[in-house]
């Protein structure tokens, strides 16, 4: 997959990644991609480590690793950054 793909899967994670952790309003366009990109890379490193297969390619599985990966990283990133 080519850089172009990494964009296009990073920005489709990071966004879906925001909504559902309710950061949507908080981040835009470049922080969804960068989210999404680094996503990719954390879910592909927690299906390798259960077994699963990572980012295979410009499909819907690689869509799905890097929402999950996405997810998780901003799930981290909230609890670090939450105001009391």
């Amino acid at each position: 997959m080519g850089i172009i793909g990494w964009i296009i899967i990073g920005a489709l994670a990071g966004w879906l990644a925001s909504m559902i952790t309710g950061n949507n309003k908080k981040m835009g366009a470049g922080k969804n991609i960068l989210v999404g990109i680094v996503g990719g890379f954390l879910g592909g490193l927690i299906m390798n480590l259960i077994g699963g297969q990572g980012i295979t390619g410009f499909n819907l599985w690689s869509l799905f690793v890097a929402v999950l990966g996405a997810t998780v990283l901003l799930v981290i990133v909230n609890a670090f950054t939450k105001k009391a």
